[in-house]
């Protein structure tokens, strides 16, 4: 059973979300009405999902989660359709506006569990296989559970809540956002060169100025990540 935590400071707000995880069967959600309390209670436990509201008095959402140093998968709950894009920039992976209506909620929890399942999955990989590291991931694309080797991914799109991996076969679509892909994809194989974009390093054969040249693909390099891949390709 998924760990949740909400943070609202509007009771009716906590009141509903309450409700709609007891209704998924969900029990026992920690809730919070400011920021602070909230934050006591994550350096002392590990919950799976936390539901956060944005405006918030004293310290807002999103300040909150920018101060996290390892946030649990987050979905924004808010009044307020403006955040969207603060939301998708620090990885949430998915942008409630009140009023929530539950078959909206469904769809969230759903993205949730998917992301969480996927993570689990890849760690047992990694587990069960020892000191060998896997070579590939299972991906979940639309119904489709898909097996990806990593040589044969050039490199991750982010589109919103979604991340586009490109392969030598073509494109497969999972949800999540590029944030969420770095918890995925090892990093000694695969570099973030821009807000959204990620590389597979050993496909970085050439740059010219700040983009990186793989066949018709002219990749961005981000101004903020040129000094990492620089230092990635030099060494």
């Amino acid at each position: 059973m998924l760990q949740c935590v909400i943070v609202d400071d509007e009771p009716l707000a906590r009141e509903i979300l309450e409700e709609y995880l007891q209704k998924s069967g969900i029990t026992g959600a920690a809730q919070f009405s400011n920021a602070r309390e909230a934050l006591a209670y994550l350096q002392a436990h590990e919950p799976d999902v936390l539901f956060l509201d944005i405006e918030m008095p004293e310290i807002n959402g999103i300040d909150f989660l920018k101060s996290l140093t390892q946030p649990p998968v987050t979905v924004f709950t808010t009044a307020y359709r403006d955040y969207a894009f603060e939301g998708y920039e620090l990885g949430v992976i998915d942008f409630l506006l009140k009023p929530i209506s539950y078959p909206r909620f469904q769809h969230a929890l759903e993205k949730v569990r998917d992301f969480l399942q996927l993570k689990e999955q890849n760690a047992n990989l990694e587990q069960n296989l020892s000191e060998e590291k896997p070579d590939f991931i299972f991906v979940k694309s639309g119904v489709q559970r898909v097996r990806l080797a990593f040589d044969d991914i050039s490199h991750i799109q982010g589109l919103k809540d979604y991340a586009i991996i490109h392969t030598a076969a073509g494109k497969v679509v999972i949800k999540g956002s590029v944030k969420a892909m770095l918890d995925i994809f090892p990093p000694a194989r695969f570099l973030r060169v821009h807000k959204s974009f990620i590389v597979a390093i050993d496909k970085i054969l050439r740059i010219e100025r700040n983009r990186i040249i793989w066949g018709s693909y002219h990749i961005p390099i981000g101004r903020s990540y040129r000094e990492e891949v620089m230092r990635v390709i030099e060494r």
